[in-house]
């Protein structure tokens, strides 16, 4: 029903009936009722509105009582004196001030992978062998944890100590295969970083031999495992050559995403290179699928010719020739711990 302002003619009509009403009493020889008087201010304070014929009751929903009203606070009478405990009190006191969690001690494992020894499932491995010792004694169980300030880690009888972390930044250049060691003695990436640092380094991820650009090599296995884990969804961006022209076909095709032998794949973004020809075409992706950008275009007819990494997370090629690698800055490090947590 549309909302109606006729509300002068609606209080005519309500004082119309209640003159009525007192000329109606009046008539009887009574007196009429009054609607503003002391006796009724306190009877409505008391009681509450119900229906016609029904026993008027309390606010509550209890009988009128002659007993003084006392306020309450739950099943307590109220005492406004008194302060109300605030739920951080409650906080407080499961968690005191100046308790903490982080008591300082880390996996057995992770101290020797940060030794530069091996990795930590490799490390599981010398555990259980009982070849790794704690302030003299031989310790066999998994999952055990090591002061690193204060105890003494030996591994066949060699102290070992906490590595620096290190940070270094490659820019790979053709022929170079990315792995610590190569049965055939090929030639491969940690030759060119040999001269970088006396700790163990490896790669973070792979580039095929032929496969040019940026390659992150450290000895934080933290940040190589999150780097190389699907779900962080680090972004790379390569700049792809091909054999030929590619169509806008073939390039919508990209964009839509593909049906490759082990699942579907979308690139994040694809586009021609500009001021290039169509055989120049630039490609974000975050998928860490072996060989994934060459798959893509040889999968709709094309041969790649030169692929080169020219983004890889925060990082860029800027100033850096290819063949030749730098330390990264603190802030880059910074940045690049952030990106794996906001990606």
């Amino acid at each position: 029903m549309p909302f109606s302002n006729n509300r002068n003619s609606r209080d005519d009509n309500s004082n119309r009936r209640r003159k009525s009403t007192s000329n109606y009493s009046q008539a009887r020889g009574r007196k009429p009722r009054s609607h503003d008087t002391a006796a009724n201010e306190k009877r409505g304070s008391n009681t509450g509105a119900g229906k016609p014929g029904e026993r008027r009751k309390d606010g509550d929903g209890r009988r009128p009582s002659n007993k003084p009203a006392r306020a309450t606070y739950g099943n307590k009478p109220y005492d406004p004196t008194k302060k109300r405990r605030e739920r951080t009190d409650v906080r407080a006191k499961q968690h005191p001030v100046g308790e903490t969690k982080d008591d300082g001690l880390i996996r057995l494992n992770r101290y020797i992978a940060n030794a530069g020894v091996c990795s930590r499932r490799k490390a599981d491995e010398l555990i259980e062998a009982g070849v790794v010792s704690v302030n003299g004694e031989v310790v066999t169980e998994l999952g055990s944890k090591v002061d690193p300030a204060k105890d003494e880690v030996r591994y066949n009888g060699e102290r070992l100590r906490r590595e620096k972390m290190v940070y270094v930044l490659l820019n790979k250049p053709k022929d170079y295969i990315t792995t610590t060691d190569d049965p055939q003695e090929r030639r491969t990436v940690m030759q060119l970083v040999a001269k970088a640092t006396r700790e163990r380094i490896y790669p973070v991820g792979r580039l095929d031999r032929n496969t040019t650009g940026l390659l992150l090599l450290t000895n934080d296995g933290n940040l190589a495992e999150k780097l190389s884990h699907p779900r962080n969804n680090v972004t790379k961006i390569y700049n792809v050559e091909l054999d030929k022209n590619l169509t806008q076909g073939d390039l919508n095709k990209i964009g839509f995403g593909l049906e490759l032998e082990d699942g579907f794949v979308k690139p994040d973004a694809v586009s021609y290179v500009q001021g290039a020809s169509k055989r120049e075409v630039g490609v974000q992706i975050h998928s860490g699928k072996n060989r994934i950008v060459r798959r893509i275009f040889e999968h709709l007819g094309y041969d790649v010719i030169r692929l080169d990494r020219v983004v890889y997370a925060n990082l860029t090629k800027k100033d850096l020739p290819r063949g030749r690698w730098r330390y990264l800055e603190e802030k880059e490090i910074i940045q690049l711990k952030h990106f794996i947590k906001t990606s």
